[in-house]
């Protein structure tokens, strides 16, 4: 099946599955672009304010509001989850490693800043920290299955450990490389039965009973169908990173689209509908601008490189109702030692400039629980990591970090949570 005839054949496979499809989502729509056009407004005048930010010594007291505010918007700052001390000696010690092996993989060449590294001791000690492991967890439970579910094999109160880079940006760059994008898979969220579960309140036309904390079809999702480097195939419950630098607003931050609830329906949905106005028109808000397509190969904010499929990467033009030049806001201040966290299906970028005065230093870390799936890859993983090579999810390195100096080893991992989170053995030796 040609490229195209799968895109269609996928859009039909879905209309077919739903009871009066293109009368129940043309009326979610409508819903929808009403909903979208008060929710941009309350972000846009938000601002960085607008995420919620906790203690991590008050994860466990947090009333019930302020969960379901981080659950509705997908993101969250922690603070103060490692001594500032332990994170600048981590951050110190990754300096040492880089200069000790100038020729490490990572971009932009010339000036490296984000590197292609997995398995220096410091992203080993910070993987397997216990504050780390246990907002991880807490993130996990966010989760929850149907009542009276039983999800054979999940654990989400035992972390895994999923390893990924760490970038120092330097101040004065220009980053174009991470625009506005959804991670967690691609084409997979209409393609994969188990992953359009995920979404069964959305196509059915009930949106508003959409849940992306539901886990029955998370575990099972397939997140990389088509084997695109950089693509995570297992499922995070929240993507993160600790930083190790002061970083604010306007100094190559991260960006969100804080508000789940309304960007995954209208997402989900966007292949289905054709914008019959031009993008910059005030009449994209009135419904009668949209005609429903269940016929077309267009997926907007989708597209094919390399024989896989990248995205989704809304666009202002693609997808104007979701205001993308007001309505990405900047994460608030960060310290040493504090995370963010957000949501795998939650719309996301990094600020293409940073205009501060130091560098802006992240470990990407992630929330990742116990599943069939996940802890099929951990094994793998733990294979790559007893050779220092790439891990599995990832393109494979021009010099593997076995062949640098002083990349970690299993006995760097002394915390048996953290050993654990790797599939390693509790105990060293």
């Amino acid at each position: 099946m040609s490229g195209s005839s799968h895109l269609i054949h996928i859009k039909e496979e879905i209309a077919s599955s739903y009871p009066d499809f293109e009368g129940r989502v043309t009326q979610a729509w409508a819903d929808i672009l009403v909903e979208l056009k008060k929710g941009t407004q309350r972000i846009s005048t938000g601002g960085p304010e607008f995420i919620p930010q906790v203690q991590f010594s008050e994860l466990g007291s947090l009333p019930a509001e302020k969960i379901d505010e981080i659950r509705r918007k997908g993101c969250l700052v922690i603070k103060d989850v490692v001594d500032d001390a332990q994170v600048i000696a981590w951050r110190k010690s990754l300096e040492d490693f880089i200069s000790t092996n100038p020729d490490v993989d990572g971009f932009p060449d010339g000036d490296k800043q984000f590197f292609q590294l997995y398995w220096t001791k410091s992203q080993l000690e910070a993987r397997s920290h216990p504050n780390m492991l246990a907002a991880s967890a807490w993130l996990n439970n966010l989760y929850h299955a149907e009542p009276g579910q039983k999800l054979e094999g999940v654990d989400l109160s035992s972390p895994l450990s999923y390893a990924d880079r760490f970038r120092i940006r330097h101040p004065g760059t220009v980053w174009t490389t991470f625009p506005p994008h959804v991670d967690g898979g691609s084409i997979e969220r209409w393609e994969d039965p188990a992953f359009r579960t995920c979404f069964a309140d959305i196509f059915s036309g009930q949106w508003r009973k959409h849940d992306p904390f539901l886990l029955a079809g998370r575990v099972d999702a397939q997140n990389s169908l088509h084997g695109r480097p950089n693509q995570s195939s297992i499922f995070r419950a929240f993507q993160g990173w600790l930083a190790m630098s002061e970083t604010a607003p306007t100094e190559g931050t991260l960006k969100v689209f804080p508000d789940l609830f309304l960007s995954n329906p209208y997402l989900i949905l966007r292949p289905f509908f054709r914008l019959l106005v031009a993008s910059d028109s005030e009449e994209v808000w009135n419904p009668k601008s949209w005609a429903f397509d269940a016929s077309s190969a267009d997926f907007p904010g989708l597209f094919s490189r390399n024989g896989g499929w990248y995205g989704p990467r809304p666009t202002p033009e693609l997808h104007p109702n979701l205001l993308l030049e007001e309505t990405m806001i900047s994460v608030p201040k960060v310290f040493p030692g504090d995370t963010v966290f957000w949501h795998g299906d939650l719309i996301h970028s990094v600020e293409k400039d940073h205009t501060g005065n130091s560098d802006s230093a992240v470990m990407y870390i992630a929330a990742v629980p116990t599943t069939p799936l996940n802890q099929a890859y951990i094994e793998r993983q733990k294979e790559t990591f007893l050779k220092a090579v790439t891990p599995p999810d990832y393109p494979a390195q021009a010099k593997p970090e076995n062949a640098l100096v002083g990349f970690g080893k299993a006995d760097d991992i002394l915390n048996p949570l953290g050993r654990k989170a790797m599939g390693l053995p509790i105990s060293v030796g």
